[in-house]
C-alpha cells in the first residue's frame, strides 16, 4: 500500500468521479483507474461500486476513508516537521525593524541567532513602522520590530510588547549644554531653545518628539532633518544640534556624544514583535521570535 494509492482513493472518494479526481491530482484517467485497482487487489476488497457510471463507496470503502485520510494527515505532519528541523540548518528569517532598534538592539541578538544557526540567512529590512506593518500584511516579511501604538492597528497581525525605553537628548560635547539644570537632565520644553537635529518623515521618533514639543506649547525649530539614524548622529556629533533619541542607541554610539536624561515623567517608547496572526511563521523565524523574547520580554 503506498501514499499515492491512498491519495488517490481519497480524492475518488470525495469527487466521485474518476475523470475529475484525475484532474484534480494531475494524472491521467486510466494510471489512476490502474492504481485504484492495484489498491483493491491489495486489500482484497473493491472499495467502489460503479453500477450505471454513478460511483459509490462499498462498505470497505466507507471504512478505509477516514483510515486513509488519517494516514495522509500523518504524513504530511511528518514531511513538515522534518522541513522545519532542516530549515534551522538552512532556511530564511525576513525581519522588520525601525532604523533605530537596528542600530541599537539587533545586533547582539543576530549575533547570538547566527552562532546557533548559521545556515539560517537573515534578511533585515528597515523602515517606519507604519511600512513594516504593510510588509507583514502582504507576507513580504516574516517578523517585525515595531513601535507602539501602531499609526494604523491591524486585527490581521499580533503585537507582543518587549521592552519600554527611555528615550534621552544627545549633544555634542563641544557645545553647551541643553537645559537649565548643568547638564544633569532637560525638559522638554527647555528644546524650545535648541536647533534639533530631526529625523526623516516617517520615523517613529520624529512623530514622538515632535508630538512631545506641540504638547509643551511650542514648535521645534529643526537645524537639519531628514536624516537616518547614523546621519543624525554624525551631524549632534558635529555640534549642528541636539536630538531625541532612545537610551541604548546613545549608549552603542560611543565617544562625541553627550547623553542627558529627560526630566520626569520623560520620554518613552514600547517596542513590539509582530507578526500576521492568520499565517503562523516559519520554523527558523519562530526560534528567532524565542530569542528576542527571551532576550527582551
Amino acid at each position: 500500500m503506498q501514499l499515492q494509492q491512498l491519495q488517490y482513493f481519497v480524492t475518488v472518494a470525495e469527487t466521485r468521479h474518476f475523470t475529475r479526481a484525475a484532474e484534480a491530482l494531475h494524472v491521467a484517467q486510466p494510471s489512476l483507474s490502474q492504481q485504484i485497482k492495484t489498491l483493491e487487489r491489495e486489500l482484497g476488497a473493491e472499495l467502489f461500486s460503479r453500477a450505471r457510471g454513478n460511483i459509490a463507496l462499498t462498505d470497505a470503502g466507507e471504512a478505509l476513508l477516514p483510515l486513509a485520510r488519517r494516514i495522509l494527515a500523518d504524513a504530511d505532519t511528518a514531511r513538515l516537521e522534518v522541513q522545519e528541523l532542516a530549515q534551522l540548518r538552512r532556511g530564511r528569517v525576513r525581519l522588520g525593524a525601525t532604523p533605530s532598534l537596528c542600530t541599537g538592539l539587533l545586533p547582539d541578538i543576530l549575533r547570538s541567532f547566527r552562532d546557533a544557526y548559521p545556515g539560517v540567512r537573515l534578511v533585515v529590512e528597515e523602515g517606519g513602522s507604519h511600512d513594516l506593518v504593510r510588509r507583514l500584511a502582504r507576507g513580504a516579511l516574516d517578523l517585525a520590530l515595531v513601535v507602539l501604538p501602531l499609526p494604523s492597528p491591524s486585527p490581521a497581525l499580533t503585537t507582543v510588547e518587549l521592552l519600554r525605553e527611555d528615550l534621552v537628548v544627545v549633544s555634542s560635547p563641544t557645545v553647551p549644554a541643553p537645559g537649565r539644570r548643568g547638564g544633569r537632565s532637560v525638559r522638554i520644553a527647555d528644546l524650545q531653545n535648541e536647533p534639533l537635529v530631526m529625523f526623516r518623515h516617517g520615523y517613529d521618533l520624529r512623530e514622538l518628539t515632535v508630538g512631545a514639543c506641540r504638547a509643551a506649547g511650542f514648535e521645534p525649530e529643526f537645524a537639519v532633518e531628514g536624516g537616518e539614524m547614523d546621519a543624525v548622529l554624525g551631524f549632534v556629533r558635529a555640534g549642528l544640534g541636539v536630538a531625541v533619541v532612545p537610551r541604548m542607541v546613545a549608549t552603542r554610539a560611543g565617544l562625541g556624544l553627550r547623553v542627558t536624561p529627560l526630566t520626569r515623567p520623560g520620554l518613552h517608547r514600547s517596542v513590539a514583535l509582530a507578526h500576521r496572526s492568520d499565517v503562523a511563521p516559519p520554523r527558523a523565524a519562530r526560534e528567532l521570535q524565542r530569542m528576542l523574547t527571551g532576550h527582551l520580554g
